[in-house]
Order: C-alpha cells, then sequence, then structure tokens
C-alpha cells in the first residue's frame, strides 16, 4: 500500500515532462482515463449493493422503482446508516480532521490532495449511495479520480499551475464518463476545479473528459438518462418564460442549500452524536421512500421516468417534495455524496411542474413539458452547483438541440446571477463558509496563505535595550550603517521600533533615553500572517517597517519585514499568477 501511494517516477522523465505542453497532455490522457475507470467500477459497486440489499437485478436502477416493500425500505438505509456510523467513528480515530475535495485543493493547496483520503470518500459515497441515501456519486467520482490526478502530479513532481491543472483533469474525465457528456465534464473542470480557462489547459482537460467519456463506455453507455425527448421548437415567448423560472430556480436551489445547513443545526442543537446521525437520516428516507422510491440513491431511474412520463401536477409536487427532503437529511445526516444529480432531477421535475401548471391556467400558452424539464435540470443545477456552461452543455449533449439549449442558456445565466446577488454561494463553497473558509471558488488563492510574514522577514534584526541613549546608541549604529533598530525591555521583549535617521538628529539631546523616542508600540506583525494581512497593517499604521514578534501583545523579536520588500514581493507572486492564468 505505501508503494502504491508513495511511488515517483525517473528524473529523466520528470524532466521530459517538465519540459513539454506535450508531456502534461499525455498525462493528463492517463488520468481521464483512469477517471473512466473510476466512475464504471464506482458504478458497478453501487450496482451490486443495490442488487444485494433491495433484491434487484444488477443494472436496475433502484429510484426508477415503482413500489418497494415497506420493510426493506425502513430497514436497509436505516441499518446502512448505523454502519456508516460506525465508520465514521473509526476514521476518524484513524485520521483525525477532513478530507480536502478538489475545489478546496486547488484553491488552498496547490492541488495537493490525500490519496488515501479520496479513497476513502469514495468509499463512503458508495455505501451511501448503495443504502439507498439520498446522495449523486459524483462526489466520490471527482473525490478520487482528483486524487489519482495529484497523486501522478506529484509523482512528477509537476509546478503548481500543473498540478492544479491534473486534479481539474481527474474532474474532467469523472464528470465527462459520469453524464456521457465530454464537454460538460471539461467545463466543469474550467468553471469549478480550477477556477479558470486558459490555453495552458484547454489540450489537457478537453483529453481527459473525452478519454473519461470513452473509458467509462467500456463498462456502460453513459448517459444522463433523459435520452431523445419530442421536443417543441421554442418560440420567442419561451425565451422570455425560462428567464423568469431561472429566478424560480434560483431561489428552489437557495433553500434546498440552507436545508442542509438547518438541518445540520438543528441536529446540533439537540446534541445528536455524529456517528448515530446517518441511521436517524436513513430512516427518515426509508419513511419517503415509502411512498416513493425515486428517492432513493442518486435518481439516475427517476430522472429517467420523469423525462418520459407524463405526470399529474400532484404527482410531480409530491417527488419535488420528498426528493428535496431526501437529499436534506441525507446530507445534512452525514452520508457522504453529492447534489449535483439530485439538482438535475429537482430541476426536471420542477421544470415539467411549472409548464404543467402554466398552461393550465393559461391554456393559449402551451408550453412543452419535456422542454421545460430540460431547461429546469440547468437552471436548478447551476443554483446549487455553479458552472453555467457546463449546465449549458449537459443540455446539449443531453438532447442535440440547439435552439432548446438557448433557452437552457437564458435560464441558467438569470439563475446563477440571481444565486451570485443574492446568496453569493455555490453548495461547495457554501459549505466552506459555514467551516470559517472565505473562498468563492477554486481559483488559487493559497498562494497567498502560503506566503507568510515569516517567509519574508530578516530574521538578522539589530536590537538595543529601550534604556540605551541616544549617546550610546549613535556610537553603535552610525548614520548610514541601518534604517530600522527595534528596542527591547528588560525581558528582551518588543519595546518599540526606532528610526536610525532620527537619533542622529541634531536637537535631540545625547542623554536622553531611546525609550522616549520609540515608535510603534502597540503594532507588530506575527510570523502566521499572509502577505495581504501585513501589506494591509503596513497601510493602516502608515509604516515603511515593522518589528515581527512571536506573540501580539510583547512578545519576542523574531524578525523585521520592509514594506518595500512585502510589496515587491506581492508584485511578483501576483504577476506570476497572472502568467499562469494566460498560460506563459
Amino acid at each position: 500500500m505505501k508503494l502504491i501511494f508513495n511511488f515517483e517516477v525517473p528524473q529523466t522523465l520528470r524532466a521530459m515532462v517538465r519540459a513539454r505542453e506535450l508531456g502534461l497532455i499525455v498525462i493528463a490522457a492517463v488520468v481521464g482515463a483512469f477517471a473512466g475507470v473510476v466512475v464504471g467500477c464506482m458504478g458497478f459497486a453501487v450496482d451490486v449493493l443495490h442488487s444485494a440489499f433491495y433484491s434487484i437485478s444488477i443494472g436496475q436502477r433502484l429510484s426508477g422503482l415503482l413500489k418497494i416493500d415497506p420493510l426493506t425500505a425502513l430497514l436497509v438505509p436505516t441499518l446502512g446508516g448505523v454502519v456508516f456510523g460506525a465508520a465514521l467513528l473509526a476514521v476518524a480515530r484513524w485520521r483525525p480532521g477532513r478530507e480536502v475535495d478538489p475545489i478546496e485543493a486547488n484553491a488552498l493547496h496547490g492541488g495537493q490532495m490525500s490519496s488515501v483520503g479520496s479513497l476513502i470518500v469514495a468509499l463512503q459515497t458508495i455505501w451511501s449511495s448503495g443504502v439507498g441515501a439520498s446522495v449523486g456519486l459524483e462526489a466520490g467520482y471527482t473525490q478520487l479520480a482528483s486524487g489519482i490526478g495529484a497523486r501522478i502530479g506529484r509523482a512528477f513532481r509537476l509546478r503548481r499551475r500543473d498540478q492544479r491543472i491534473l486534479v481539474g483533469c481527474g474532474a474532467a474525465g469523472a464528470i465527462a464518463g459520469a453524464f456521457g457528456a465530454p464537454l460538460a465534464g471539461a467545463f466543469y473542470a474550467f468553471e469549478l476545479v480550477i477556477g479558470s480557462y486558459s490555453t495552458a489547459s484547454l489540450a489537457p482537460v478537453g483529453v481527459a473528459a473525452l478519454l473519461g467519456y470513452v473509458t467509462t463506455s467500456f463498462f456502460h453507455q453513459p448517459t444522463l438518462g433523459l435520452g431523445v425527448v419530442n421536443v417543441a421548437h421554442l418560440q420567442t415567448i419561451d425565451l422570455a418564460i425560462a428567464a423568469g423560472f431561472g429566478v424560480l430556480a434560483a431561489g428552489m436551489g437557495i433553500a434546498l442549500m440552507r436545508g442542509v445547513a438547518l438541518c445540520e443545526t438543528a441536529l446540533n442543537v439537540v446534541r445528536v452524536p455524529g456517528p448515530v446521525r446517518p441511521a436517524i437520516g436513513g430512516l427518515a428516507v426509508g419513511a419517503m421512500a415509502i411512498v416513493t422510491p425515486e428517492v432513493l440513491s442518486s435518481g439516475h431511474g427517476a430522472i429517467h421516468l420523469a423525462g418520459v412520463l407524463d405526470r399529474p401536477l400532484s404527482a410531480l409536487a409530491l417527488l419535488l417534495l420528498l426528493k428535496s427532503a431526501a437529499s436534506i437529511v441525507s446530507l445534512g445526516c452525514g452520508f457522504r455524496g453529492g447534489l449535483f444529480f439530485a439538482s438535475l432531477l429537482l430541476g426536471a421535475v420542477a421544470g415539467q411542474l411549472f409548464a404543467l401548471s402554466v398552461s393550465t391556467l393559461w391554456p393559449s400558452l402551451y408550453l412543452d413539458a419535456h422542454a421545460y424539464s430540460i431547461i429546469g435540470m440547468g437552471a436548478l443545477s447551476v443554483a446549487v452547483i455553479g458552472g453555467p456552461m457546463t449546465m449549458t452543455f449537459i443540455a446539449l449533449e443531453t438532447t442535440g438541440d440547439f435552439w432548446l439549449t438557448t433557452g437552457v442558456l437564458i435560464a441558467v445565466i438569470v439563475a446563477a446571477q440571481v444565486t451570485r446577488e443574492t446568496f453569493g454561494y455555490s453548495f461547495a463553497t457554501w459549505r466552506f463558509h459555514l467551516r470559517g473558509e472565505t473562498i468563492r471558488s477554486a481559483a488559487d488563492v493559497g498562494w497567498i496563505r502560503e506566503l507568510t510574514v515569516r517567509r519574508m522577514m530578516r530574521p538578522d534584526v539589530r536590537t538595543v535595550p529601550a534604556r540605551t541613549t541616544v549617546a550610546r546608541f549613535r556610537l553603535v549604529y552610525p548614520l548610514g550603517s541601518i534604517s530600522h533598530v527595534i528596542a527591547v525591555d528588560e525581558d528582551k521583549r518588543y519595546a518599540g521600533l526606532l528610526l536610525t535617521a532620527e537619533l542622529h538628529a541634531i536637537e535631540i539631546d545625547e542623554r536622553m533615553l531611546v525609550q522616549d523616542l520609540l515608535h510603534f508600540r502597540d503594532t507588530t506583525l506575527l510570523p502566521t500572517m499572509t502577505i495581504k494581512d501585513a501589506v494591509l497593517l503596513f497601510d493602516k499604521v502608515e509604516a515603511e517597517a515593522l518589528a515581527v514578534t512571536d506573540a501580539k501583545d510583547k512578545g519576542e523579536v523574531v524578525g523585521l519585514l520592509t514594506e518595500a520588500y512585502a510589496l515587491r514581493r506581492y508584485t511578483e507572486e501576483l504577476e506570476q499568477r497572472r502568467r499562469d492564468l494566460l498560460g506563459e
């Protein structure tokens, strides 16, 4: 096991890959192929669990069942939750903390992910979906595939920019294989995992997405489930209506994301132990599955039914309500998985419900329910997941209808903008926000946290006792020898900052003590401060230099940092980020 997760390629091969962009493209193709294998194997594993627990044939969709035995519906998710909770407890003792997902890895850690941790998340996702929890496999797909990409990148000791691209390649291949949509997979990586589009990342990500799709097809034909539907040609008024539905979809998406957070908060308030929560969630999902099995697992079978069956309004409303509740409870109670596929299903159902409701109230419009299921699918999913182009290409690759895709694009743009203006987060970044992180996307901001005061400061500082006379100071530090000297008290702790030029002024009495001429007595930098924090503090106190201490209040002096050097390093790093973004 140690050999598998800690391999490194020979230096000659590393040099070849680092020297040419073609080398990165070849590695990206390998990562994409691995992503396809991940999708195929994880999907098969879930099918096996469904077959064993629910007595259905392998390949049959659990959420496509029209009815289910009530006892099975209650027992399997509940007992599955008990096992999952015990596993969470065991993993927490073995590996304290949490695993980093692809978005966070690229935003804060330069594309570094744990291989073992990614495998654990994938296994947790398989079990969660396998016992019927209302979660999608896409979170496990992208976690493990991106983890493989990150591990291969470490084996080649890739630069930070290329390492982040490989993480995106893993996600691109996984999404392309999962949904049978190479373009959507590529743009998922650009918009959500890499955080930008550049010419340098185009070829690797595109190749990875294509290889992920092709490799998955060896296991099964990847498809979203809606297939070819008879969609009426949209009229001009449909484009305006689609924009209106985008506003509605944004509200639904925000409610869904807040619902997960409220569920977690409620369990915290009543102090339900973490390992017990999945069992409670499983029981609740099982109870809802008795009403309709379509709430179980990711919903592949349900979205197929939603796309081809004409249902009454009451049935659609019930499915929308129960699937939303099941997804909220499953994730809120600790099951592992994503909201991607659930949001697609909910959007498809909401779109049909919207079209049928409007057509009932205003018969002359006659909105095509199948067309609005695709529009709804894109609009709701972009509110939850983000990635406007990703969701637009999913619609295009699912239907092959360019005119319908225009309606989807309008709804997606409106839903994304309304969500951004009123809420400001996708589901992934909302979870980061709840944990105290400030990131809003996968754009690389980790370098700011890595470029700390400790890395920039000068440790060889000059100090004098605060009770030194000006005459003595002038003797030890002649004019022009050094610009700043730090004064310390009797306990060798920071007392203030001295300006050499000021102490050599003619009007200053040589008998004075330097403690009467100290600057910034209560203002110091800490070694853990980021460059951004340091620059802001320099500007706030209008200082050209500040001492660095090991504690906020009267700490021991460990270094000195000038504003000029901090700004120069900040500018250099910003320029490097610009070059990475443009692929220069």
